[in-house]
């Protein structure tokens, strides 16, 4: 229920930041929402309070961010707490995010690998998957698990390329075990 919140109202943010072509000052008010947020996490409990009335939390909004804000973005506020969705920020947030990368053509990469990377490596990675996809940037994520011993896991939204040795040795033992023996 809640990915579906979140996509439906980030979406609808979306369409509209897109129709007023504002998709970069939108964005840009989020990433200001989400610090003000992370600063003044009592602000986000008072908008999660059952008992503060909805009125009172309109107040808030109006009082907190209409001189900051674009009028779609104060709005857009106002319906989320109108219809009791303010817990669902962060996540419909996120989907705003995704839809912005992807409208912008920029791919978001996480990228295991058993051992550091360098520098260079690293470059090597990102040209090649902006030579493999239609992406024209990347945002990679680089982690290291030393379980995998030795290539990568790379993950593009529900996409999966692993070249780990981990994954090789399970699939190789996985044919052993379906040889029979006479």
């Amino acid at each position: 229920m809640a990915k579906l919140i979140a996509k439906t109202y980030g979406e609808a943010l979306f369409e509209t930041a897109l129709e007023k072509e504002k998709v970069d000052e939108i964005y840009e008010e989020i990433l200001g929402i989400q610090k003000i947020f992370s600063e003044n996490p009592e602000l986000m409990k008072l908008f999660n309070h059952p008992n503060i009335m909805k009125e009172e939390k309109l107040q808030v909004v109006e009082a907190v961010f209409a001189d900051r804000l674009s009028p779609e973005m104060t709005g857009f506020l106002r319906i989320v707490i109108e219809k009791g969705r303010q817990s669902e920020l962060d996540s419909i947030f996120a989907w705003f995010t995704v839809r912005v990368k992807e409208y912008k053509k920029i791919g978001i990469a996480y990228v295991t690998s058993a051992s550091e990377l360098s520098d260079r490596q690293k470059e090597q990675i990102e040209k090649r998957l902006l030579t493999t996809t239609a992406y024209e940037a990347f945002e990679i994520h680089f982690s290291m698990d030393e379980k995998l011993i030795g290539g990568l896991v790379i993950r593009i939204g529900d996409r999966v390329v692993d070249s780990s040795i981990k994954s090789r040795l399970y699939e190789m033992k996985k044919d052993l075990m379906k040889i029979q023996l006479n």
